[in-house]
């Protein structure tokens, strides 16, 4: 027989009742608050986004978009918010080359952005930047702001006109020349338009050294007592000038 003397029956069964009365009794109010704090952290009034930082260098963007987009797009509260899904909405935006989005306790979002750097204006509807990426960025850019060259090519042609381009403005800059317009055609053709109004066709191949025969006699056709219309290289040694005749000299300077 045991040393302590043991409960009557009734009376270890009411005791075994309460403590699982005392148990089942604390899972119901572990559940309740575990379903009150999730409706309270659910609760945009109760936990919501309050200050949302953009920062990073930025001409372009509108901290206002990206801030409205956060809004809309993630309505829920500061914990409910998707931090992915909201990076890769941001990173959608056209003037976004790069995002970090992190949250910042109690109730803020921070957002880093890198912009695009838009290098030309490609085919009348889009900017390349300067990596020879389309983006879509001239619908909201402003436009004193956007002052580049333009580019026109078939398609897959971004980053070979761009770096065509870079290759022949450095040459021409020796000279005080700029490309207003390039020109890349389907049989990759170059043809350019300088600022100054000579529109040059440099051919398929070898376009570089044509380019440079250009520079190397452009004083002496800029010496000529005539305005000089387009200049044409595609020859292997040599080029042919086209001269602005008297009528069209005088339209273009009063257009």
């Amino acid at each position: 027989m045991s040393d302590q003397a043991q409960l009557p029956a009734p009376q270890a069964r009411s005791q075994m009742f309460i403590g699982i009365a005392f148990l089942l009794t604390l899972l119901v109010v572990l559940v309740l608050g575990t379903v009150k704090l999730v409706d309270w952290l659910d609760d945009e009034q109760q936990a919501p986004v309050q200050k949302i930082v953009v920062s990073g260098e930025r001409l372009f963007i509108d901290d206002q978009q990206v801030e409205r987009l956060v809004r809309e797009s993630q309505p829920g509260s500061f914990f409910e918010l998707d931090v992915a899904q909201t990076h890769h909405e941001i990173e959608a935006l056209p003037w976004i080359y790069r995002a970090s989005v992190r949250k910042r306790w109690p109730n803020g979002l921070e957002i880093y952005v890198v912009e695009q750097v838009p290098a030309a204006r490609w085919n009348d509807d889009s900017l390349l930047n300067q990596h020879g990426e389309v983006f879509d960025g001239i619908a909201t850019a402003n436009q004193a702001k956007l002052v580049l060259p333009s580019l026109f090519g078939p398609g897959g042609s971004e980053q070979t006109a761009l770096q065509g381009y870079r290759d022949m403005q450095s040459l021409l800059e020796v000279a005080d020349l700029h490309i207003s317009e390039l020109f890349l055609s389907e049989r990759f053709a170059w043809n350019l338009h300088l600022d100054n109004g000579i529109k040059l066709n440099l051919g398929r191949s070898e376009f570089i050294d044509r380019l440079q025969r250009f520079v190397d006699v452009f004083p002496l056709i800029s010496s000529q007592n005539k305005a000089v219309d387009y200049v044409d290289l595609r020859y292997d040694t040599g080029l042919a000038v086209g001269w602005l005749s008297v009528q069209n000299t005088q339209a273009n300077k009063t257009t």
